[in-house]
């Protein structure tokens, strides 16, 4: 007898009470009742509906060696035969019978529940949700923002921690215990300020300094903040960057006391205001300042040039406010020696080329979820930070080009066994550009005019000028925001590039950036704020010093142990041989490494 005809025969029986671990379907009968309660509540996707509708063969019937004995089926009359779907299933013994009936998918009542949604969520704020999941979920350093805050300005807002301090313009200081679990993770990788605290927090070398800061202020910053605390320095601190601030650790220092003036995505007027606020304190006079890209120390010299007679020192860590420096030290206008950290083996050969080695892929995933394998990408500059770049590129499959002025490092590049080109020569064709130079306008309206459609433009150097985006904001093009720090600019003709971070830092604004190499650079930060300010008289003039290459040597062997490394040890004959003290410094100052 036929499936169809055994199922014919049935349509009036209905399984009850299946009991036991017998072989039965694994979904479970429903009453009409729960069938359309649950119809309400869930929808039952295509795919469901295909596989319920399906009618099971019967297979040839096996004797086992123990047979399993099925419950009965007991006849009854249904009332509403249509609810039979006409299916059956076989048991073990090789009875056929009905299959648990599910309510069969109605898709054009399920067109009209879908129209009977709220109607309130418009085109535009629905995008707007997403936009915010997606901030959620690829914001910089996950930030914990609360959307509930997003519309009222920190400026506007009177926060106070839990002593009663105010001291401070944050995001939110409810996100302190969030910001405070990071800084504890950072710590963990910060093995060389943890050691500084412990070997140099009896001394004090920094009791009495006044420490103004402007940098990133993220977990990393804030285990150096701490650092410079125990180290006996009172701080402040501003952000210098409006996109890079992590919310929570802002809260978290805010919250331990210090005066902390940041949140992520400050606007201009904002940015100078934290500056200011930091600075023009009634009762508080720095005499140190640490900067990243020198708008700190340009904000001073702009309105408040009298307080440079009470400065011992700046310590610089950025290519362009090192330039800066320079500048005034040429112009004769610099008041106060200045340490340059950008320039010692610490930072460039171990910040700018091995962190950047490793979050140029995490910026651009994060923002973009682009595949690297095959993608045709061009990195203007071949510094420590290009070399970065270009090794993690090159080791993802990317066909890297290069663009450079310096023959030495454009040789470099070649040796290196990339293709060294001008960027108007394959800007047509190049699927990624970044910029790593620290120089203004490398990508100007002309170049993106010529890109391909989907292009993605993005910063790797400090500066946020090496890309024209003031050519961008023109009537012509139509910016569409796609979610946090990710922008399309779009041509009349449809065409449109994938600009992030507006131009500014990609790493630091939309990703983060690998904490033990941070820990290097911190830790020069604070070994040049010890010596700048516990430089006797005379020692610094007014101009701009490499830190000493013995501090750099220090630094690098205090994360030594991390990786359970051995030093070799000079014997007195070497030491000797090589006109060398056994302690260092052992390369001399021209020594490239």
């Amino acid at each position: 007898m036929s499936v169809q005809a055994v199922t014919a025969k049935m349509a009036e029986v209905e399984l009850k009470d299946v009991a036991g671990k017998a072989a039965s379907p694994a979904i479970s009968p429903l009453t009409p009742k729960a069938e359309e309660k649950k119809s309400e509540n869930n929808s039952t996707s295509p795919s469901a509906a295909a596989a319920a509708a399906v009618t099971v063969e019967p297979s040839p019937v096996t004797t086992a060696p123990n047979p399993v004995k099925m419950p009965q089926a007991s006849a009854m009359k249904r009332p509403d035969p249509q609810l039979n779907g006409g299916e059956a299933f076989v048991n073990y013994d090789g009875t056929v019978a009905e299959a648990p009936r599910m309510k069969k998918i109605q898709f054009a009542d399920q067109k009209q529940e879908f129209n009977k949604r709220p109607t309130k969520i418009s085109r535009r704020s629905l995008s707007r949700s997403i936009s915010q999941s997606s901030t959620d979920s690829y914001g910089s350093a996950a930030s914990y923002t609360d959307s509930s805050d997003d519309e009222t300005s920190p400026r506007d807002k009177q926060q106070k921690n839990s002593k009663g301090n105010a001291d401070f313009c944050i995001k939110n200081i409810k996100q302190a215990d969030f910001g405070r679990r990071e800084i504890e993770i950072a710590e963990q990788e910060m093995p060389a300020l943890m050691a500084l605290r412990k070997r140099a927090q009896g001394e004090k070398p920094l009791a009495g300094a006044k420490i103004v800061g402007c940098t990133h202020i993220t977990a990393q910053t804030a285990v150096l903040m701490e650092t410079l605390s125990a180290l006996g320095a009172q701080c402040r601190w501003a952000a210098c960057n409006i996109y890079s601030t992590q919310n929570e650790v802002a809260a978290a220092l805010a919250e331990g006391g210090f005066s902390v003036f940041a949140w992520k995505g400050e606007s201009e007027d904002d940015f100078w205001w934290c500056i200011d606020r930091c600075v023009n304190v009634e009762g508080w006079q720095p005499n140190m300042i640490l900067d990243d890209g020198g708008d700190l120390t340009h904000w001073i010299y702009k309105k408040y040039p009298s307080m440079f007679k009470k400065i011992k020192g700046i310590v610089e860590e950025s290519v362009t406010g090192v330039h800066r420096l320079y500048q005034l030290s040429k112009a004769g206008k610099l008041c106060v020696p200045a340490m340059n950290v950008n320039d010692s083996v610490t930072k460039q050969k171990f910040d700018n080329l091995y962190c950047c080695r490793e979050s140029i892929l995490d910026g651009l995933k994060r923002t973009t979820d682009v595949m690297f394998g095959g993608k045709q990408v061009v990195v203007c500059g071949y510094g420590e930070v290009g070399k970065g770049c270009c090794a993690a590129l090159k080791a993802m499959g990317s066909i890297v080009y290069v663009t450079e002025i310096d023959p030495i490092c454009a040789l470099q590049a070649c040796m290196d066994g990339f293709r060294l080109v001008k960027l108007n020569e394959v800007i047509r064709q190049v699927d990624i550009v970044i910029t790593c130079t620290g120089n203004k306008n490398v990508v100007v309206r002309e170049y993106m005019d010529r890109m391909k459609n989907g292009c993605i433009v993005c910063n790797m150097g400090h500066s946020n000028t090496e890309i024209d985006v003031a050519s961008l904001r023109t009537p012509e093009l139509t910016w569409e925001r796609v979610r946090s720090q990710v922008d399309h600019v779009i041509w009349p003709d449809g065409k449109r590039i994938v600009l992030l971070a507006e131009g500014r830092l990609l790493n630091l604004s939309c990703s983060t950036v690998p904490t033990f190499v941070l820990s290097i650079t911190a830790t020069t930060q604070a070994l040049a704020l010890i010596e700048l300010y516990n430089a006797p008289e005379g020692r610094y003039k007014q101009d701009v010093y490499l830190l000493p290459k013995k501090m750099d040597e220090y630094v690098a062997s205090l994360h030594l142990p991390t990786f359970d490394a051995h030093l070799t040890e000079l014997s007195d004959e070497q030491a000797k041989y090589l006109g060398l003290n056994k302690n260092g410094p052992f390369k001399p100052n021209y020594y490239r490494y």
